[in-house]
C-alpha cells in the first residue's frame, strides 16, 4: 500500500480530535489545566492510534511513538494497541499488528496496550473480538479494564449517569463471573474524566452506584489519579479520605499505575505525588509491592488470580501502616 492510501487510510478511520473536548463529551472542567491536561491525554491517545493506522508496520511507528512527551507517552501507545487490534480484525490484514506492537517498543507498555485492546472491542462486531484465549491469563482483564472506560466515556449518561450494567458481556462464559468487576475498574478510570479530576466529583459519581461496585470503581479512580495526575496534594488527601471503607481498593489501583510507569520508564512528578498521598510510599516501592504479590503459574488460588494480585497489594500496602 502506498504512503498516500495509508493516510488516506489514517483519516478515514481516526476519530475526530473533538471527541476528545470535555466541552463535546459533557465532562466537568475542573480548570483549564485540567481540561488543557485530559485533552492533551485523549489527543496523545488518538495520535498513537493514528500513527499505527498509517504505517506500514508497528516498528515504522515506533520513532513516533517514542517522540510523544513522557507524561502522554503510555497513552499513545494505549491508542496504538487500539489501532493494532483494529487493523487486525480487517480481512488480509494477518493478525499480526498487535503481537508486533508488544514485541517492540511497545513491550514496556503491556498494562496500556491491553486497556487499548479493550478499545477496540468495544468499536468491533463481537464476530471480530479479538481471540482473549491468546491472552496473558493474568493481565487479560485489563481488556475488559479498557472496554468499561470506552463505555463511559462515550455512553456517560448511559453507563455514568445511569450506573448502567450490561447482561451480556464480550467475554467468554466459563469467565464471566468476574468480567463486570473488571468492566467497573475501567468505569471508575472513566470517572476521573467525566468528573475532570474534581475529587468532590468524582466521588459524587461514585457514591451514586450500588454499594457494591464502589470498590472496584475507586480502585479504578486511583489508577487514574496516578497514572493521569491532574490533582494536587490537599485533593488527593480529600480523595484518600473520602474513599473510606474503599481505600485499600484505591491504595492497589494507584500502586498499580505506578507499576505501569516504572515499567515504562515514564514516572513523572505527579506520579510521586499520587504515591505518596494515596499509598505512603514512592512509585517504585508502590511498583515493588505489585511486581512482589504477583501470582505465579504456581499459585493455587480460588478466585481470578488477577483479583488474588490485587487484594494482595492492597493487603500488603494497607499492613505496612504508611497509608
Amino acid at each position: 500500500m502506498t504512503a498516500a492510501l495509508r493516510a488516506l487510510r489514517r483519516r478515514i478511520l481516526t476519530p475526530a480530535l473533538s471527541s476528545t473536548s470535555l466541552e463535546v463529551r459533557g465532562f466537568r472542567r475542573k480548570d483549564p489545566e485540567a481540561q488543557e491536561l485530559l485533552e492533551t491525554i485523549g489527543r496523545s491517545f488518538l495520535e498513537g492510534y493514528g500513527q499505527i493506522v498509517e504505517a506500514p508496520d508497528p516498528q515504522a511507528a515506533e520513532p513516533r511513538l517514542e517522540a510523544v512527551p513522557r507524561r502522554f507517552r503510555g497513552f499513545a501507545y494505549e491508542g496504538a494497541a487500539m489501532g493494532c487490534s483494529i487493523m487486525d480484525a480487517l480481512p488480509g490484514s494477518g493478525g499480526r499488528r498487535l503481537s508486533g506492537l508488544l514485541a517492540g517498543r511497545g513491550g514496556a507498555h503491556t498494562y496500556m496496550a491491553y486497556i487499548g485492546v479493550g478499545w477496540a472491542m468495544a468499536r468491533l462486531p463481537r464476530m471480530l473480538h479479538p481471540d482473549v484465549q491468546e491472552t496473558d491469563p493474568l493481565l487479560r482483564w485489563l481488556i475488559l479494564d479498557g472496554y468499561g472506560f470506552h463505555q463511559a466515556y462515550f455512553h456517560t449518561d448511559r453507563y455514568v449517569h445511569g450506573q448502567h450494567r450490561e447482561r451480556k458481556l464480550p467475554w467468554p462464559q466459563d469467565q464471566a463471573s468476574y468480567a463486570h468487576r473488571a468492566v467497573d475498574q475501567g468505569i471508575g478510570r472513566a470517572l476521573w474524566f467525566v468528573g475532570g479530576t474534581d475529587v468532590n466529583a468524582v466521588l459524587a459519581l461514585a457514591g451514586a452506584f450500588a454499594p457494591a461496585r464502589r470498590g472496584d470503581l475507586l480502585s479504578g479512580v486511583g489508577l487514574a489519579a496516578t497514572y493521569a495526575g491532574g490533582a494536587g496534594a490537599d485533593e488527593l488527601r480529600r480523595l484518600r479520605d473520602g474513599a473510606g471503607e474503599h481505600r485499600p481498593q484505591l491504595l492497589q489501583g494507584s500502586a498499580f499505575a505506578a507499576e505501569a510507569r516504572e515499567r515504562a520508564g515514564l514516572t513523572e512528578p505527579h506520579t510521586r505525588l499520587a504515591t505518596e498521598v494515596l499509598c505512603g510510599v514512592e512509585p517504585p516501592e508502590a511498583a515493588r509491592v505489585c511486581r512482589e504479590t504477583r501470582p505465579g503459574a504456581s499459585d493455587r488460588v480460588d478466585t481470578p488470580a488477577y483479583e488474588t494480585w490485587r487484594q494482595r497489594i492492597a493487603g500488603a500496602l494497607v499492613s505496612g501502616g504508611r497509608c
